[in-house]
C-alpha cells in the first residue's frame, strides 16, 4: 500500500520467510529469502517507503542504523554509510551518526511510534474513527467485507475431513456403478461427490482444466480396463493413478512444488487422498463379502428363503446334477460374469474373480441358487 496507518500498541516486522518442520519453525533457504527481499525492495521503492527498513525486516544480515542529515532523521543500511557520508560532505551537509536500530543477525521489528518516527507510516491512531477523520472519509461510505455463511460453508466443504469422506464415498459409488449394469443411484452419487470436490476447490482457485482432464482420462482408462481388456493391468493401474493425481492437484493451487511449504501441502494432500482411496478399497472388499447378509441390501442379493417366498425359483437337485462338474466353453468374455455353452445350452456363468476370454474351456465348480460358478479347465 502507498500509505500505512497503524493503531497504538501495534508493531510490524520480522517478515523473513519461514516454514514448519518437525523441529518447529525454520528460516527458508537463501533462494526464497532472496526472492522475497527483491520483491520487498521493489514495492518499497514503488510506494515511496524507506527501502532499507523494509529489507531489514526480511533479511537479518542487514545492520540498520540512524543518521541525521541536516537534522533530518533517516534509517539506512550500514553498508551504505560511507557513500552517504561522502555525498553529504560534497553537498556541505551536516551528518550525525545515531544508534543501531537493528544489529546483524537480528530481524527488524518496529513499534507503531517507531514506524511513524522513521517515516514508514503516515500516522498512529487510537481507533478506526480517528483514521476516518485523518482520511476525511465518511463512515457511511465504508464497505466492510466479512465472512458470510457461504464462505463458512465453503470452508467446511474443503476441509480435510470432508474431502476425505467425499473422496471415499465417490470412489465407492464409482466402483459400484462401473461394475453394475445400466446407470443408477451409485453413478449419481459419484457424479455429485466429484462435482462437490472439484467445484468447491475451483471456487478457491485450485482447479483448472488440467485436473479435470486428468480425472476424465483416469475414469475412461478404468472403464476400458473393466469392460474391454481382460484381467487387470497397466491400463487399470494408470487409470487409478490419474484419478488419485487429479484429486491431489484439486486440493492445491500449484502443480510442481517450488518451496518447502508447498512440499508440506503436497505431502498432506497425498496422505489425505491415499488414505481415502485405501479406505474405499477396504470398504468395497468388506461390502462384497457381507452384502448378501445385510438387510439394507437384502433385495439386491436374495437368499433361498426370500427367493421362494417372493416367487423366485430355487434350483432343484436335477438342475445341480445337470451342470455341476460339467465342462463347457465361454461364448463371451467373463469379467468375471458372462455366458458359456454347457451341455449344449447357453447359460449365465461367473468366475470367482478370474477374467476369461471368449472360447476358453471351462468346468462348473459350484452352483449356488441361480449362480453357476466356473473355472478354466
Amino acid at each position: 500500500c502507498n500509505e500505512i496507518y497503524m493503531a497504538s500498541g501495534t508493531s510490524m516486522g520480522a517478515a523473513t520467510p519461514v516454514y514448519q518442520t518437525t523441529e518447529g519453525m525454520q528460516a527458508a533457504e537463501e533462494k526464497v529469502v532472496s526472492a522475497v527481499r527483491a520483491q520487498i525492495a521493489a514495492l518499497a521503492e514503488k510506494n515511496n517507503h524507506p527501502k532499507d527498513i523494509a529489507l531489514a525486516m526480511v533479511d537479518n544480515d542487514i545492520e540498520l542504523i540512524e543518521i541525521y542529515i541536516d537534522d533530518k532523521l533517516y534509517a539506512i543500511n550500514s553498508a551504505e554509510l560511507v557513500n552517504i557520508e561522502r555525498e553529504a560532505k560534497d553537498k556541505g551537509q551536516k551528518i550525525i551518526k545515531g544508534k543501531i536500530i537493528a544489529g546483524k543477525g537480528k530481524l527488524l521489528t518496529l513499534t507503531a511510534n517507531e514506524m511513524q518516527k522513521y517515516g514508514v507510516s503516515e500516522a498512529t491512531v487510537n481507533n478506526i474513527n480517528d483514521l476516518y477523520k485523518i482520511l476525511d472519509v465518511s463512515e457511511s461510505k465504508i464497505e466492510k467485507i466479512e465472512e458470510t455463511s457461504a464462505d463458512k460453508f465453503l470452508s467446511f466443504l474443503t476441509s480435510s475431513a470432508i474431502i476425505s469422506l467425499l473422496v471415499m464415498l465417490s470412489l465407492i459409488a464409482l466402483y459400484i456403478e462401473i461394475t453394475s449394469p445400466g446407470f443408477g443411484v451409485p453413478g449419481t452419487i459419484a457424479i455429485i461427490g466429484f462435482a462437490i470436490i472439484f467445484g468447491t476447490n475451483a471456487l478457491l482457485g485450485r482447479v483448472g482444466s488440467l485436473e479435470l482432464i486428468i480425472f476424465l482420462i483416469g475414469v475412461v482408462l478404468l472403464i476400458i480396463e473393466i469392460f474391454i481388456i481382460p484381467g487387470f493391468g497397466v491400463t487399470g493401474v494408470s487409470g487409478i493413478i490419474l484419478i488419485v493425481l487429479s484429486l491431489i492437484l484439486s486440493m492445491q493451487d500449484f502443480v510442481i512444488p517450488e518451496f518447502n511449504w508447498q512440499w508440506g501441502i503436497l505431502f498432506k494432500n497425498i496422505i489425505t487422498i491415499c488414505l481415502s482411496f485405501f479406505a474405499s478399497v477396504l470398504f468395497v472388499m468388506i461390502l462384497s463379502q457381507f452384502l448378501p447378509n445385510l438387510k439394507l441390501f437384502g433385495r439386491l442379493a436374495l437368499n433361498s428363503t426370500q427367493a421362494t417366498a417372493e416367487g423366485f425359483t430355487v434350483q432343484s437337485d436335477e438342475y445341480i446334477k445337470k451342470y455341476l462338474d460339467k465342462k463347457g466353453i465361454t461364448t463371451t468374455v467373463l469379467r468375471p460374469s458372462g455366458k458359456a455353452e454347457i451341455e449344449g445350452e447357453i447359460v449365465e456363468v461367473e468366475t470367482d474373480g478370474e477374467y476369461l476370454d471368449k472360447g476358453v474351456n471351462i468346468e462348473v465348480t459350484e452352483i449356488s441358487g441361480n449362480r453357476i460358478l466356473v473355472r478354466k479347465s
